[in-house]
């Protein structure tokens, strides 16, 4: 009897820390993306080129970190590019990432997370905008 009231609780928490784990994972893997992103994104010479190298670079970086992500949102805040060479500027990219966890198969719990990272890179005060 006591069996029949233990496995059913037993196995809720067992579940419970294998979501917990998945999510925990995933946070950590998704944790410098936006940072490589950033990165990535300063070193362009106009807000389109840093858009793009900062979306391939997220893309790229989640890819290499094997977090499949159902949803991928790259955000660039590209207004450091209008300022003029030699004044301080920086761009800033937020990366979301909705991880599936419907793998895991359990009745009544979500079936995704979303993640968040978000960097700021300083713009090369020395960049050449011809």
């Amino acid at each position: 009897m006591e069996l029949a009231i233990l496995l059913p609780v037993a196995f809720l928490v067992l579940t419970m820390l294998v979501i917990g784990a998945r999510i925990a994972l995933a946070g950590d893997r998704i944790s410098g993306v936006a940072g490589i992103a950033a990165r990535d994104a300063s070193l362009a010479r106009s807000s389109a080129a840093a858009e793009q190298l900062a979306t391939a670079s997220a893309t790229e970086a989640l890819a290499s970190r094997d977090l499949h992500c159902a949803d991928v949102q790259v955000t660039v805040d590209t207004a450091g590019f209008v300022s003029a060479p030699g004044a301080l500027a920086s761009v800033v990219v937020a990366v979301t990432c909705t991880v599936d966890l419907s793998d895991i198969g359990v009745a009544g719990l979500p079936g995704s997370r979303t993640l968040r990272d978000t960097a700021t890179s300083p713009l090369d005060p020395a960049r050449d905008l011809s």
